[in-house]
């Protein structure tokens, strides 16, 4: 089974996400902020992360960089899932090392399918 790190400070969207992915058949841990997320990270294996961009303590973007310099999340998918749309913090997502970058409010069907692309 598939197991996906969830990172959100909303409350009710982890429990949106969670609700989703776990119905798909996926394993999900949750994170209450970036900060969260990277120690969590840190005890256990991914196989993919899907964090929210802004939050306190630690953003999306931070989050990403910091993941990618761990050897062990190089080649983790890591989806960003937020209601920034722009192209300058989709620029940032993918200069931090996002796979991808997803709008806010998110299609349960369209975010499955596009796990199931990028997972491994």
């Amino acid at each position: 089974m598939h197991s996906i790190l969830a990172v959100d400070d909303s409350a009710s969207m982890r429990q949106m996400v969670s609700f989703t992915l776990k119905n798909a058949g996926f394993q999900v841990v949750e994170a209450v902020d970036g900060q969260d997320a990277y120690e969590k990270a840190n005890q256990r294996d991914f196989n993919l992360v899907l964090t929210d961009q802004n939050m306190p303590r630690m953003d999306g973007i931070s989050l990403t960089k910091k993941l990618r310099e761990n050897p062990k999340f190089k080649a983790t998918p890591i989806l960003i899932l937020t209601t920034e749309s722009s192209d300058q913090m989709k620029q940032a997502g993918r200069a931090a090392g996002a796979t991808g970058w997803l709008v806010k409010p998110f299609d349960p069907a369209k975010l499955v399918e596009v796990i199931g692309k990028v997972i491994r």
